[in-house]
């Protein structure tokens, strides 16, 4: 059956109106409307608890509408991705690059302009989002939490809901003005970038969100070279004599061995190998706690 159907015939069935359907979810009337006109699409059941709401007031089974929502953004997922990305609005671009390192704007306005919604951009712009959106989930269900965000976008706390379910679906295609200016603005403080390394660093609204400034890495990096094995140690593994029937385990404590100056025979890997084995050289662990 379809989402907004099953909704229609319950709502009918029960004999309410959408009116008490959006109090019992604690979202505005008027996004109870769009849902079942199709105008909003239906939130991600992961994201967030309407659904155990709207279930409740409609009496239906546990999971029914979260389940029909799922195959409903799934169909309309698979048409979004026939259709070219839009770049993001104007304001948006503005507003992160507002936010930026004083010192690296300049240089990050040029490369974004240089190529509109290229690489740079949407690295910034979805690292920008993921934080954001990850302190907004955490605090979905913080009734305080969202009152004070609310009272700083001048809205009610049923709009807050509203907004705060249409931005944890937004991506950088699709993030508005208004998802910008109620989440991005407020929460972060400033982010700065190495454009060498493109290691990003975050920093949050400490009143919204405390905690440290949030970092992050991406760069290719060469494998390590292995270390050079001692001459000594590599004639030591190649005499079966000295040798001997040396562990895998005993062989790696060997090779972690490190010198600076002198530079140890074969003998002495072989003495080291006895030292190692031998149980007067070490406590056991209830002579170490007498």
């Amino acid at each position: 059956m379809d989402f907004r159907l099953l909704i229609r015939d319950r709502l009918r069935e029960l004999g309410t109106e959408q009116r008490a359907l959006a109090a019992a979810a604690q979202v505005t009337e008027s996004y109870i409307s769009q849902l079942l006109t199709g105008k909003k699409a239906p939130p991600a059941p992961e994201r967030t608890d309407i659904y155990d709401k709207m279930e409740t007031f409609l009496r239906l089974p546990t999971g029914k509408l979260a389940m029909l929502a799922d195959l409903q953004r799934t169909n309309a997922l698979k048409r979004k991705l026939a259709e070219p990305p839009a770049p993001l609005f104007e304001e948006v671009r503005e507003l992160i690059l507002r936010k930026c390192e004083p010192s690296r704007e300049q240089p990050i306005r040029a490369m974004f302009e240089k190529e509109p919604f290229g690489a740079l951009e949407r690295l910034v712009t979805q690292k920008l989002l993921d934080v954001v959106k990850r302190v907004t989930k955490e605090e979905l269900d913080d009734e305080n939490w969202l009152r004070l965000v609310a009272r700083l976008a001048d809205r009610s706390y049923e709009q807050m809901r509203v907004i705060v379910l249409e931005f944890l679906e937004a991506d950088i295609f699709n993030v508005s003005v208004e998802h910008c200016v109620t989440f991005l603005d407020p929460l972060i403080e400033s982010w700065d970038i190495d454009l060498a390394t493109l290691g990003m660093e975050i920093v949050l609204n400490r009143r919204l969100a405390p905690g440290h400034p949030k970092k992050f890495g991406f760069v290719e990096l060469e494998p390590a070279a292995p270390a050079d094995e001692e001459p000594g140690l590599q004639a030591f593994l190649q005499d079966p004599f000295l040798r001997g029937d040396a562990t895998a385990l005993e062989i790696e404590f060997l090779k972690k061995l490190h010198f600076t100056r002198k530079r140890p025979t074969p003998l002495y890997y072989y003495r080291e190998l006895q030292n190692l084995r031998d149980p007067l050289h070490f406590r056991g662990a209830e002579e170490t706690m007498a």
